[in-house]
C-alpha cells in the first residue's frame, strides 16, 4: 500500500508538471517594456482664442474649434486612453487680450505708458477677455484634466496688461521691416494668469505630478513617468526675473539626476538665436527680467540635468544645440505658428493692413522620444487636427507658409524644419539605461 500511495503521488506530480508545462507553452510571451513616448507641444494659441476671430462678432467660423480639436486630438492620444502622450507644454500665449492699460505694480514703481495707434487698434484691453476668451481656454484644457500631466506658461499676452513703454514710444512713420518702430511693449499683472492656470486652480491643485510652483503657479513643475525614465519639467514665466531662476536651480536640486525639460514662452528666434523680440524686450523695459541669453547663463547651462528646452512667441520654427557648462548636449526647439492664416484664407478672410489674418491652422508639435535603440531619438512631427495631416502629407505646405517663415529655405528644407529626428546621444551616458 505504501508504495502504491508513492506511485500515486509521483503520477499526480507528473500530470501537474506536463499541464504546467502546456500552460507556459499556450502563454503569449511577455511584452517588453514600451520604450517611446510623445510629448503634445501646444504653441501660442491666442488666435484661436481671439473673441474677434469667432462667429459672434461676425468672423467667417469659430477659430475656437481648431483649438478645440487639437485639444480632443490629444485626449484620445494620452497614454491613459491607450495612445502615447505622456505629457501635454502649453507654450504660452493661450489668449489674446489684456484687462488693464497698464498693471497697478508696474505704475507704482513709476513706469508711463503711451498711446500705440497700431498695437492698441488691435491689441487694446477689454473685458471681452475675461468674458470670451479666458472661459474658451478653460473649456479645450478640460478636456486634458485629469488625463495626462500638463504645463502653461504665461506668455506676453496672458498678462493682465501689455503697455507701450513712454521711453520707447512708437515711431512717428512706421516702417513694416524695423518692428521696433511699433513701440517697445512691456507685460505685467498676473491675476488673469493665475485664475485659470494658478497653482491653486483645480487643474493643478493636488495633482500629484504638479510638485512646485513659484509665484502662484506663473512658474511651475511636474513630473511624469515614460518610457523606463522619470521626467521633470520646468514651466517658466515670460522673460523670468532672477527669482524665477533661482527657484527653478533648487526645484532641479531636490530631483537630482532626473531628465530635465524647460518650456518657456520667449526664448529663441526663427533664426535660432537667443535674441528678445524687438516689439516686446522684458529686459530693455525693466531690468528685473531676464534676457533668453541671460536664461541661458543663468539656469539652463549650469544645470546638466536640462536636456531640452521648448519655447514660441517668435514666429516660426527653428532648433538648435548647444553644449552645456558640462559638455552635454542641450537640445532647443521653438515652433509658433500663430500667423498661419490658410484656414482664413479658405473662408475668404480678407487680408488686414496686407497681412494674412493668421489664425494657426490647427498646428502643433509632436515630440516622440524612443530608448529603444541603442542610442535615444526624439522625432520631432508637426500635425493639424484641423486638416487631419501631418506637415508633410499635405502637399502645398512650403507654399502655404515658407514665404512667411523661413523665405530664404527652399520647399525640402522648409519641410525639415517641421519634421526631423535628431540623436539624442549622449542621454544614456546622463541618465542611465530605461528602467
Amino acid at each position: 500500500m505504501r508504495l502504491y500511495a508513492i506511485a500515486w503521488r509521483h503520477a499526480i506530480a507528473a500530470a501537474a508538471a506536463t499541464l504546467l508545462l502546456a500552460a507556459c507553452a499556450a502563454a503569449p510571451p511577455t511584452a517588453p517594456p514600451d520604450r517611446a513616448f510623445t510629448m503634445a507641444v501646444l504653441p501660442d494659441t491666442q488666435n484661436y482664442m481671439d473673441y474677434t476671430h469667432q462667429k459672434a462678432e461676425g468672423f467667417p467660423f469659430d477659430a475656437h474649434d481648431q483649438f478645440m480639436a487639437q485639444m480632443r486630438y490629444i485626449a484620445g492620444n494620452v497614454e491613459s486612453a491607450g495612445g502615447e502622450i505622456a505629457f501635454v507644454s502649453s507654450l504660452g500665449d493661450v489668449w489674446q487680450h489684456q484687462s488693464l492699460p497698464i498693471d497697478p505694480e508696474h505704475e507704482r514703481r513709476g513706469f508711463r505708458r503711451v498711446p500705440n495707434p497700431i498695437m492698441d487698434a488691435h491689441l487694446g484691453p477689454t473685458p471681452k477677455v475675461q468674458s470670451v476668451e479666458m472661459p474658451l481656454a478653460r473649456e479645450g484644457f478640460a478636456l486634458i484634466d485629469g488625463k495626462v500631466p500638463f504645463s502653461v506658461v504665461p506668455g506676453n499676452h496672458d498678462y493682465d496688461a501689455m503697455w507701450t513703454d513712454a521711453r520707447y514710444p512708437p515711431a512717428k512713420n512706421f516702417d513694416p521691416r524695423d518692428l521696433g518702430g511699433l513701440g517697445t511693449l512691456h507685460p505685467g499683472g498676473l491675476d488673469n494668469f493665475r485664475s485659470v492656470f494658478g497653482a491653486d486652480q483645480p487643474y493643478f491643485e493636488g495633482k500629484p505630478w504638479y510638485v512646485d510652483s513659484h509665484d502662484g503657479g506663473a512658474d511651475s513643475a511636474q513630473l511624469f513617468e515614460a518610457a523606463g525614465y522619470r521626467f521633470l519639467h520646468i514651466g517658466l514665466q515670460f522673460d523670468p526675473p532672477d527669482a524665477s531662476l533661482e527657484w527653478a536651480g533648487a526645484v532641479i536640486r531636490r530631483h537630482p539626476g532626473l531628465p530635465t525639460i524647460v518650456s518657456t514662452h520667449d526664448y529663441m528666434s526663427k533664426e535660432g538665436e537667443r535674441v528678445a523680440n524687438p516689439m516686446i524686450d522684458g529686459h530693455r523695459v525693466d531690468p528685473v527680467h531676464n534676457t533668453p541669453q541671460m536664461v541661458w547663463d543663468k539656469l539652463i547651462s549650469k544645470h546638466d540635468q536640462v536636456f531640452l528646452v521648448l519655447c514660441g512667441h517668435q514666429h516660426g520654427q527653428a532648433m538648435r544645440v548647444d553644449r552645456n557648462d558640462a559638455g552635454h548636449a542641450v537640445h532647443q526647439v521653438l515652433a509658433d505658428y500663430q500667423d498661419r492664416g490658410q484656414t482664413g484664407i479658405e473662408a475668404g478672410v480678407q487680408p488686414l493692413g496686407g497681412r494674412i489674418v493668421g489664425i494657426g491652422d490647427g498646428w502643433m508639435r509632436l515630440m516622440r522620444f524612443d530608448f529603444s535603440g541603442t542610442t535615444a531619438t526624439m522625432t520631432v512631427s508637426t500635425y493639424s487636427p484641423h486638416y487631419g495631416k501631418f506637415s508633410g502629407e499635405v502637399p502645398a505646405y512650403a507654399a502655404w507658409y515658407k514665404q512667411a517663415e523661413q523665405p530664404r529655405l527652399d520647399d525640402a528644407a522648409f519641410l525639415a524644419m517641421d519634421d526631423y529626428r535628431v540623436e539624442l546621444g549622449d542621454f544614456r551616458a546622463r541618465f542611465g539605461e530605461p528602467r
